[in-house]
């Protein structure tokens, strides 16, 4: 079923996302912690693959077992990275026989090695160029999309952002996952500047479990997401005293109360970056109520 239309007919959801292991003697214990979280009930649950596109095939392989033997409904990661007309429609045409009836359209992070992103081919530079295509030549496919709170990193500015990322809804993305954020008051602030300029699909909150200052840290890094004021000296004044658990004990608390407060605000859902550690998840969504 198209995500879209379970939003339609939901209240307040939880998604997780999770990232395929290269090796596949690691699956086992992926298995085990995605098994684990079923009890969250999420709507859909997303899987990315690597830069690159190194891990398209897992991911597929990785979708398809969580539809078929887990009950879980799946959103597959696709990226502009290595893409073609042809091997886009066969990835699609894959997902369609496995039941996938869902995917997050990304232009996709350059390979390993290369500081920008060079598209491969005409077709496909843009997450826009995907949803188009898709539109077109699998309308039964739901799509969503990226954005960001604090603008993506390459934007010029936040309201050129904003012009992008309607681009893509209008084009046939029926919805917006946002990149994580820790302080809720840019996705409110991103959310009302949406609608003022005319989008009107959901825009997911993206919320990552924070483990550590070092966590917090490669996560800002990688996302250019703002650290409110305090929360790195408090992990680290917690790992300094208390170890990696005493810090993971904040970080938690950290996410529990964004997820808290945005589904009270009315968020239509939080979109949790699960890093593939049940535990922590359980942790922070005790308790909590959804639906």
């Amino acid at each position: 079923m198209r995500i879209v239309d379970l939003m339609a007919t939901s209240g307040p959801f939880i998604s997780l996302e999770f990232f395929p292991p290269k090796e596949k003697d690691k699956w086992p214990d992926f298995f085990a912690e995605v098994d684990k979280l079923k009890v969250l009930a999420p709507m859909f649950v997303s899987v990315t693959y690597g830069a690159g596109g190194s891990t398209r095939d897992f991911t597929l392989e990785i979708v398809t077992r969580m539809k078929q033997e887990l009950g879980l409904e799946p959103m597959a990661h696709l990226t502009c990275v290595g893409a073609s007309k042809q091997s886009i429609g066969e990835y699609l045409t894959a997902l369609q026989n496995a039941s996938i009836n869902n995917v997050l359209a990304l232009r996709g992070d350059p390979p390993k090695g290369q500081e920008t992103f060079v598209p491969d081919s005409e077709d496909f530079q843009h997450a826009s160029d995907l949803v188009e295509f898709m539109a077109k030549e699998f309308p039964a496919m739901g799509a969503g999309v990226a954005c960001y709170p604090e603008k993506h990193q390459e934007a010029t500015s936040l309201a050129d952002d904003i012009r992008f990322l309607k681009d893509k809804l209008d084009k046939g993305a029926q919805f917006a996952v946002c990149q994580l954020f820790f302080d809720n008051s840019h996705y409110f602030a991103f959310v009302d500047k949406c609608r003022d300029a005319g989008i009107t699909q959901p825009i997911v909150p993206g919320i990552l479990p924070v483990l550590g200052p070092n966590t917090l840290k490669r996560a800002v890094s990688l996302s250019g997401s703002s650290i409110p004021e305090g929360f790195i000296e408090a992990l680290e004044a917690a790992e300094a005293k208390g170890g990696v658990e005493a810090a993971k004990d904040v970080g938690i608390a950290h996410a529990r109360a964004q997820i808290e407060d945005l589904l009270t605000k009315g968020a239509p859902g939080v979109h949790l970056y699960t890093l593939n550690k049940a535990e922590a998840c359980l942790r922070i969504m005790d308790g909590i109520k959804l639906g």
